[in-house]
């Protein structure tokens, strides 16, 4: 039986100048502590000046004074890959939500879309968003034994639906590694501290690339992540630097994602 290649994916981008010049790595990037790699730079910048340029869609990053909406930052990811046909280039990606959605040119797809029209997760934010509603006008009437009843129940029932929707949402995350290998996100998370996956876990730019280019038989080189945009209050990042795979939901993913990858040594 004769193989096919896989045909090359729409996000595989191509460097816009020649990298002849340019050292492939013997060993892949160690997701936790490295400095990134001349190509990685080099797709970081390209896909910087994209973010500079491209008008397909509208973010607030906060480097544009006056600019409308709610500033929120974002880690992009590269990963310079060699697909199956032999060409070296690299995939993009972001951290979750990008313009409020998950879809846009030159950035790799979700692991799991979970915004389609019509699926669980909207209709069951959907009910939680009618319960709050409840909940709230329930507040300001305490006056009955009845109504303090009534707002238990619906504290316990928020709970639980929300317990129970997060769950169907981790249900849905299966992760590959380069051997074909699938687990899904509760089993990646089964021997943590905690035994589940912390809110996001599978969101975030690195997994997303390696999926897609285990999904597409692209051999993973070199990887690198960076934050661009303002940091929220809360966090350090600064724009425009690059930054570790974080460890609390990244590693145990990346841990399965990259098993048998040969890594750069960790640093002491």
């Amino acid at each position: 039986m004769i193989q096919s290649i896989p045909l090359e994916s729409k996000f595989f981008l191509p460097f816009d100048r020649s990298i002849a010049a340019y050292r492939l790595p013997e060993k892949f990037t160690y997701p936790f502590e490295y400095e990134p790699h001349p190509l990685c730079l080099l797709a970081s910048e390209e896909l910087q000046l994209h973010l500079q340029n491209q008008n397909e869609w509208d973010h607030n990053f906060g480097l544009e004074a006056g600019k409308e909406g709610a500033v929120i930052g974002k880690m992009f990811g590269v990963l310079v890959v060699r697909t199956a046909q032999h060409k070296v280039g690299y995939l993009a990606a972001f951290s979750g939500k990008l313009a409020g959605g998950y879809h846009h040119a030159k950035f790799v797809p979700p692991v799991f879309d979970s915004l389609t029209e019509g699926s669980f997760l909207n209709k069951g934010m959907t009910e939680l968003t009618r319960i709050n509603q409840e909940i709230k006008a329930l507040e300001g009437q305490l006056c009955t034994d009845e109504n303090r009843m009534r707002l238990a129940l619906l504290l316990n029932l928020r709970k639980t639906n929300s317990i129970a929707l997060q769950g169907k949402l981790f249900d849905h995350y299966h992760f590959l590694n380069q051997a074909g290998e699938e687990k899904s996100l509760r089993d990646i998370f089964l021997n943590t501290t905690n035994n589940n996956p912390p809110a996001g876990a599978g969101e975030c730019a690195a997994p997303k690339l390696l999926q897609h280019a285990f999904q597409h038989d692209m051999t993973p080189i070199a990887m690198a992540e960076f934050w661009w945009g303002l940091s929220p209050k809360s966090d350090f990042w600064k724009h425009g630097h690059f930054y570790p795979a974080c460890r609390e939901k990244c590693a145990p993913i990346l841990s399965h994602m990259l098993e048998a990858i040969e890594l750069d040594e960790k640093p002491e």
